[in-house]
């Protein structure tokens, strides 16, 4: 119930979204701050918008560039655009929202004369053997990046982790002064009806401070080791224990940066002394793809960053140091180098699973 409740929550913001660009008499060329609580879409909101309105949709025996007209028009009938009359070749081609369209048959996606954007969103479309639209996906440079196990897309930003010590150390003392602004003096503990995948809210985001104290107890802590080709699921081991120390009833993970998108907290597990950060520099001040919180936009280096190091003995991780920081101060504690910048002409293999 609780998971069909927020579905359709997600869905009635999206249709708010919607009617709010079709009054607007916005084009798809006209640029919308990135968290405009009123007509930005967030990625979440994108890909179920997509996934109701797309699936079924019947592209026949169309030729690729007319396949992918048809598609570009449907989707800006669904988002509540004017359709034009023809299509700019803008990057991305939907300026507004900050996403191009790749529609898929094959289990290759192609990106063409162009380095992947960790801000851009990439909409994905599965096309089945019958030409018919199967799964849209939403996904941004850096979940692209990840997906690649070819060794064509390498970390662009990487750091060391030097143990200090301290086996807990709070690197950052407050917060952004851009997140302290919109934060209050007490802020509630998650409950049961809150999923650390909710959007954040002035109310609900605890300090730095409080992070660092419940999470400090994780250090200690030992869970099965599932093998040295199974770093995923090491990592969402932590993520369960990072949730219940956070006080959430469940967990959940959307796959989308950061982490704990309540808490504006990304969480990584170290068992090495290099920090692969993909196309994310944490100190950074794009703007982050989620609704801006009274009024002001959200900024990569206003995430904080809880780092665990661990030894793994006898087939058990055993978590042996913590560090919490912000986004802002990361390179001030863990020194940066730089690792190789992408490639253009890119051919990515997705998981057959990728769409599921």
């Amino acid at each position: 119930m609780r998971i069909e409740n927020q579905h359709n929550a997600i869905l009635e913001n999206a249709q708010r979204l919607t009617k709010n660009i079709s009054k607007s008499g916005l084009s798809i060329y006209d640029e919308i701050p990135i968290g405009d609580p009123d007509l930005w879409i967030p990625s979440q909101e994108l890909e179920l918008l997509l996934n109701e309105e797309l699936s079924g949709l019947e592209l026949g025996s169309l030729p690729i560039r007319t396949r992918s007209k048809v598609v570009k028009t449907k989707i800006c009938e669904v988002l509540g655009y004017p359709v034009p009359s023809s299509f700019k070749k803008t990057k991305p081609r939907f300026l507004g929202q900050n996403f191009d369209t790749y529609t898929q048959k094959s289990n290759n996606l192609q990106i063409w004369n162009e380095e992947i954007s960790s801000s851009r969103r990439y909409v994905l479309i599965r096309v089945s053997s019958e030409n018919i639209i199967t799964k849209v996906k939403v996904v941004t440079g850096d979940m692209l990046a990840s997906l690649d196990n070819t060794g064509t897309l390498t970390q662009k930003y990487q750091a060391r982790l030097i143990l200090g010590n301290e086996v807990s150390e709070l690197v950052s003392e407050n917060n952004t002064q851009n997140l302290d602004s919109v934060m209050v003096a007490e802020a509630k503990t998650p409950y049961y009806t809150t999923n650390p995948t909710d959007y954040p809210t002035a109310g609900t985001l605890l300090s730095i401070e409080t992070i660092f104290e419940k999470l400090k107890a994780i250090v200690g802590k030992s869970f099965p080791d599932l093998g040295s080709d199974q770093e995923r699921n090491r990592g969402a081991e932590l993520h369960r224990l990072v949730c219940q120390h956070l006080g959430y009833s469940n967990y959940k993970d959307d796959g989308r940066f950061p982490d704990v998108k309540h808490q504006l907290l990304e969480v990584k597990l170290q068992t090495s002394p290099t920090i692969d950060l993909g196309l994310f520099s944490p100190d950074s001040k794009d703007i982050l793809d989620i609704p801006a919180i009274n009024g002001r936009q959200i900024r990569h280096c206003d995430v904080r960053y809880a780092i665990f190091f661990a030894e793994i003995i006898e087939g058990m991780v055993r978590i042996t140091h913590f560090f919490l920081t912000t986004g802002e101060d990361f390179f001030k504690r863990f020194p940066q180098f730089q690792g190789k910048v992408l490639n253009s002409k890119l051919q990515i293999p997705l998981k057959k699973d990728f769409f599921d």
